[in-house]
């Protein structure tokens, strides 16, 4: 079995490759910007064709949110039609396909957890081209998984977590907003469960069910809860206030509420999702290593 992998040098690709170590019986093939163009659609036919990989996992993406409003051109190619070229290139060599997408393709106005089939309306150009992208995904191989997430975090990269340990020591008092709600993501978490995924469709392919997920840790939290975590785990003394969103202007909107709703990936993958303060601890402590 043969997994190739984009966006290997992000916090998603890197976090996949330390698991990868776990699947001795698997081959991995790790790409990036630097050794696959997947905005070039011959590129890529090319390379699918030369490595004839049986699954693909799309974890790149144009994720500068405020960048994204200026620099439409390069988020459109990596969100929106990069996907596209992925999705066909996998169904010409009959391959599968793992699209990972984010929860900024809905308005934020919600107030429930949001499920697969909540009406989609984003607010921004990274959430529009990123639901561009789910579209092309499935438009060019219907048998897609599109898993979406949110407020990724990692050991590697930049995030939050990172931030916040950094202005934690520099700082005696930070201000962080209290008016988005959502759930943290350990990208660790979701790394195991893209790898659980694949493992059931080796083994049993019926189970491996195309469509819209939703993948996030459980539990709820805001900006202000995810700092406060923190610099609890993290024994930092900086003093947190909660502020409104009005405060940090930005030039993307953020959402409001975009609690993700995990029963159907829960079910139909028989996962077990983490709650996000238990991961935060098991990343920080591979952070302060």
């Amino acid at each position: 079995m043969k997994i190739l992998i984009t966006g290997a040098y992000g916090q998603l690709g890197n976090e996949i490759r330390v698991l990868s170590e776990k699947y001795s019986a698997w081959e991995f093939i790790f790409t990036d910007v630097d050794s696959l163009d997947i905005t070039n659609q011959k590129a890529v036919a090319d390379f699918f064709q030369k490595t004839q990989p049986d699954f693909i996992v799309n974890c790149a993406a144009y994720t500068a949110v405020d960048r994204a409003e200026t620099e439409v051109e390069t988020a459109t190619k990596i969100n929106a039609t990069a996907p596209g070229i992925l999705a066909s290139a996998a169904s010409e060599i009959s391959a599968k396909i793992i699209h990972i997408s984010t929860d900024y393709v809905f308005s934020g106005e919600a107030f429930l957890p949001l499920s697969e089939e909540e009406p989609v309306k984003p607010t921004g150009i990274y959430g529009k081209t990123k639901l561009e992208g789910e579209k092309n995904c499935i438009k060019e191989n219907p048998e897609s998984v599109i898993i979406r997430t949110s407020w990724l975090y990692s050991a590697f990269g930049n995030n939050f977590v990172k931030t916040m340990l950094r202005l934690g020591k520099e700082r005696d008092a930070l201000k962080v907003v209290f008016d988005q709600i959502g759930t943290p993501t350990y990208a660790g978490d979701l790394a195991a469960a893209i790898l659980s995924i694949i493992e059931i469709a080796e083994t049993e392919p019926e189970k491996f069910v195309s469509g819209i997920y939703h993948y996030s840790n459980e539990g709820v939290a805001s900006w202000f809860d995810f700092s406060k975590a923190v610099f609890e785990i993290s024994g930092l003394k900086c003093k947190v206030s909660p502020v409104l969103s009005k405060e940090f202007l930005t030039p993307a909107k953020r959402p409001s509420y975009s609690v993700l709703n995990k029963s159907k990936i829960r079910n139909t993958f028989a996962l077990e999702i983490p709650y996000w303060k238990d991961s935060l601890e098991v990343c920080m402590n591979k952070i302060e290593k």
